[in-house]
């Protein structure tokens, strides 16, 4: 194969990887387009294509998640990572660590890690690299990767989330609240989320949302009761879909432009975190953004006309 073939056929995996790292599609595609350059431009043919670009990608991803994490210790408001709605990587033998992985919450607990932490842990742990590759990837020597992912290991294992195990019984939860949120049944959604369930929504300051925060199921039923009927008669939809591996959906304006995200966190028969991505920088990989602004303010409309 020539440097694009070789290139195009281990994207996914490049992608993937910068993903975790960074909880950005945006900025992990940035990533990967780096890598293209610096492998493009490499003189020598490395003896392994898929060790020279995993490195490299790692390499650049570390360089942005230092300087991102700036900006997020400045974000308005809750920090959420960039909905994904599927991983372009595919290995069935690793099928459930690139899962798990990949999810919202899991994200969260890796934004605990420091970024060598969070590499090691990514490239050991989801995707099998060998103690020499990882080495070579971030740049410290095996004995130094081995502490840096006992550290990390402990970090995770301290906060794992656990989902439910049978993905049909989590969809079919979904759908009935889904049901329940479209027909602003406050008794079906109390009955459907936990005691203690979170709603967390990200709206970096860029769009209005529901709550930055509210906890407990009386409280989470009767905020999303109290909205998203009237959303429908406004004219937005939403479709299900899979947000980072979890049940959840995607919803649009009428024009079909992407408003906001949301995922459910599905444990014990019960939704425990609902999470939602409404800020307008998150959301162009998925298509055309919606103006929520403009939306929120139909809506009060809407409500106003009705009083």
């Amino acid at each position: 194969m020539n440097k694009v073939e070789e290139f195009e056929e281990l994207r996914p995996l490049l992608f993937s990887i910068a993903y975790r790292i960074l909880g950005s599609v945006s900025e992990a595609e940035d990533a990967v387009q780096e890598t293209w350059l610096r492998f493009d431009g490499s003189s020598t043919p490395p003896a392994s294509a898929k060790a020279f670009l995993s490195a490299t990608v790692t390499r650049v991803s570390i360089d942005v998640l230092r300087s991102a994490r700036v900006r997020r210790e400045a974000y308005v408001g809750p920090w959420l990572p960039e909905p994904l709605l599927s991983d372009p990587y595919e290995d069935p033998a690793r099928s459930a660590e690139l899962a798990d992985s990949v999810s919202t919450a899991a994200l969260l607990l890796l934004e605990r890690l420091s970024p060598l932490e969070r590499s090691v842990f990514v490239l050991r742990e989801v995707f099998a690299f060998g103690f020499d590759e990882v080495a070579a990837a971030v740049g410290r020597s095996e004995d130094a990767c081995r502490q840096l992912l006992v550290r990390a290991r402990r970090h995770m294992q301290a906060g794992r989330p656990r989902f439910e195990a049978d993905r049909r019984e989590r969809q079919e939860l979904a759908a009935r609240f889904f049901d329940a949120l479209k027909d602003g049944d406050v008794g079906a959604l109390r009955n459907l989320l936990a005691a203690d369930v979170q709603l967390v929504g990200d709206g970096g300051g860029k769009a209005p949302q529901l709550a930055r925060a509210v906890a407990g199921a009386e409280n989470v039923a009767r905020l999303l009761a109290s909205v998203f009927p009237w959303l429908a008669r406004i004219d937005v939809t939403f479709e299900p879909h899979e947000v980072n591996g979890q049940p959840g959906a995607v919803f649009r304006d009428r024009d079909g432009r992407v408003l906001h995200t949301l995922a459910l966190d599905v444990l014990d028969g019960r939704i425990q975190t609902i999470r939602t991505v409404i800020n307008p920088d998150k959301l162009g990989h998925l298509g055309p953004v919606a103006d929520a602004w403009a939306v929120d303010r139909e809506l009060r409309r809407a409500r106003r006309s009705l009083r």
